[in-house]
């Protein structure tokens, strides 16, 4: 395995290339235009910060056909690495996004959303509440975030230090 600097100083120059992200935002407000997709916004930032590829971004509906139909299609036709959703994971009655991407996972990575609430749990008592899940379907990781700026950013930073890792894995990198 490569040596690496630490995950606050990654950048491009210390790999060949850099990973395929898809970001997609769950919300019938932003779906429908009454609210800007600042989660969404605030993820892409992160990632190109860092010199990541966003290849794709969409908002939809808080409707499972909708979100599974995004996460297939990213998964299989453009073969992302990582897909990272925002929204949708807390206890309201359309609140489906869990339920969407269990859907159409071949395996689940629990560890991902248990660290995730863990870190959240230490700033905000209510992060208990997310029912965020985290799996792969083919060779993609698919991990949902909550749909707060504040929180997908926090959960984000959560994540960033083994995204690569867990992608050399899914290829067959090894450990």
């Amino acid at each position: 395995m490569r040596a690496r600097s630490g995950p606050e100083t990654r950048s491009k120059s210390w790999r060949e290339a850099s990973l395929k992200v898809a970001i997609l935002t769950v919300s019938d407000r932003c779906a429908a235009g009454q609210l800007d997709d600042r989660a969404g916004s605030a993820l892409r930032e992160a990632l190109t910060s860092r010199g990541e590829e966003v290849v794709a971004t969409a908002v939809v509906r808080d409707e499972m056909e909708d979100i599974r139909a995004e996460l297939m299609r990213w998964s299989d036709e453009l073969a992302v690495d990582v897909i990272l959703t925002t929204g949708g994971t807390g206890l309201g009655p359309r609140d489906v996004t869990p339920e969407a991407t269990e859907s159409v996972l071949g395996r689940k990575a629990p560890g991902i959303a248990e660290a995730m609430r863990m870190r959240s749990l230490e700033a905000v008592p209510t992060a208990m509440l997310s029912r965020g899940t985290a799996g792969i379907r083919g060779r993609t990781l698919i991990i949902n975030l909550p749909g707060s700026p504040k929180g997908a950013q926090e959960c984000f930073e959560v994540v960033w230090p083994v995204l690569e890792h867990a992608v050399d894995m899914m290829a067959g990198k090894g450990h």
